[in-house]
């Protein structure tokens, strides 16, 4: 009786195959950055908001300007005759104020957007210390906002700046404080983005998240206003608009306050928004 010996060559597809071990990646600061700046980009709301902010930058500093430069409206009690007064850089930043709203609203979409679509489980399912994802999100699109309102800013100037050519409010690059005045510019649209992601991830909410942002930049000013004077100017100049209107303009009186003391304000508010926006988000479940 003869014994056979059936031989098995081992396969891919057998059980007996020594299975090849899966890479594992570890969480670094870099690869959430990596993957922050891919969920943004990739977004077309991203291209298209801030497109609008960008464009509402440029073509409202370009209207002032070209208004100026006509002459049209200066004359006393004429629509434009707060323009008389102004320089270049004043207005070519006209526009800045719808341009932080646009800015603003897109940072509350990209954090509050993810709890509103349930993403957010996916992202800190990977990320499990959960305070980096904040922490690259702010990063990744306050100095998209900060490059992209700076290079409107300089844009606006440049061709703002050519429509007044020739008159009282004609100015250049090199004359003193104009490039601070627009990289300022450009910080103010940065930081007023991170607050905006901070409020996001604060209230998880699109909808709150733009209604506090919307109501701290446009209606409490309003409300401080009904104040007595002298508290109206110790508080107003304190608001994240009038410090950053102090942060970009290119004069100062005594009533505002100056470009160092403006940052610092406005580096206070957005801390104290990411410190909640922190807060909630370590002590409370996605």
């Amino acid at each position: 009786m003869t014994t056979m010996t059936e031989t098995r060559s081992a396969t891919p597809s057998s059980p007996e195959a020594p299975q090849q071990a899966r890479p594992r990646y570890q969480v670094t600061g870099l690869r959430v950055l990596r993957s922050e700046w891919a969920k943004l980009w990739t977004l077309r709301s991203t291209w298209i908001t801030l497109a609008v902010g960008l464009v509402l930058l440029i073509s409202f500093g370009v209207i002032a300007a070209a208004q100026y430069g006509s002459g049209s409206g200066l004359d006393d009690g004429g629509p434009g005759g707060d323009l008389s007064n102004a320089d270049a850089l004043g207005l070519s930043l006209f526009g800045i104020s719808v341009a932080q709203m646009a800015f603003g609203i897109l940072g509350v979409m990209v954090t509050a957007g993810e709890y509103s679509t349930g993403m957010i489980r996916s992202t800190l399912a990977a990320v499990p210390r959960r305070l980096p994802v904040l922490w690259s999100k702010s990063a990744v699109f306050g100095l998209s906002t900060f490059a992209l309102g700076t290079i409107g800013a300089v844009v606006a100037f440049l061709i703002g700046n050519e429509l007044v050519s020739g008159t009282a409010a004609e100015l250049s690059l090199s004359d003193s404080g104009v490039v601070r005045s627009l990289l300022g510019a450009g910080l103010y649209l940065g930081l007023i983005g991170v607050i905006g992601a901070a409020l996001g991830a604060l209230f998880r909410s699109v909808a709150g998240g733009i209604a506090v942002l919307v109501g701290v930049l446009m209606l409490v000013p309003g409300l401080i206003s009904l104040l007595p004077n002298s508290w109206e100017d110790n508080v107003s100049k304190l608001l994240p608009s009038n410090a950053g209107e102090s942060l970009y303009s290119l004069t100062h009186d005594a009533a505002s306050l100056s470009p160092t003391a403006a940052l610092l304000v406005l580096v206070g508010w957005t801390a104290l928004a990411l410190a909640g926006a922190a807060y909630r988000l370590v002590r409370t479940d996605a």
